[in-house]
């Protein structure tokens, strides 16, 4: 017997909850009405399939049995949920950016001004060289300047060998 069939009834249900309260997909138990299981009742004026409480009995009954209303046995197969899968988890969200370092800004226009392979130790390296009080009080045009001056200096082909 399925683990996922249900035994409790209700008044009405449409077919597929009945596929479902029996374990079988709604297309297997459509081919399976008529041999294994009852045919539903029809809604006079809109024409929809349901079973009643009786019926839907049965159809547990004929589910638990493994033999269909026309007195033929059946064998029914645990209904196909794709391949097992462990739970999935969910892959944190990238924050937007790492914690930005205090100079990104004057990285990127570092690279803005053609210094690609600039780096933020390079940066700050620079900057507390350059301004060991800290830049708080130093207009941000100078820092960039100075900064740039300094990078382009060290980084000079004259300097690279020595």
């Amino acid at each position: 017997m399925s683990a996922q069939m249900q035994t409790q009834t209700k008044a009405i249900v449409t077919v597929a909850e009945m596929a479902r309260m029996v374990g079988l997909s709604r297309a297997r138990f459509y081919q399976l009405i008529g041999s294994a299981f009852p045919a539903p009742e029809r809604d006079a004026e809109t024409g929809r399939p349901f079973y009643v409480e009786v019926v839907q009995k049965v159809c547990l009954e004929v589910r638990r049995r493994n033999c269909g209303v026309d007195g033929k046995p059946i064998l029914f197969y645990a209904r196909r949920g794709g391949a097992p899968t462990a739970p999935t988890k969910r892959r944190e969200s990238k924050p937007q950016e790492k914690v930005k370092n205090k100079y990104t800004t004057i990285v990127d226009a570092m690279k803005g001004l053609g210094l690609v392979g600039v780096t933020d130790q390079q940066v700050s390296a620079a900057v507390a060289k350059l301004f060991p009080t800290g830049i708080a009080q130093v207009d941000e045009a100078e820092v960039i300047r100075s900064v740039f001056v300094q990078i382009q200096r060290q980084n000079s082909t004259d300097n690279l060998g020595r």
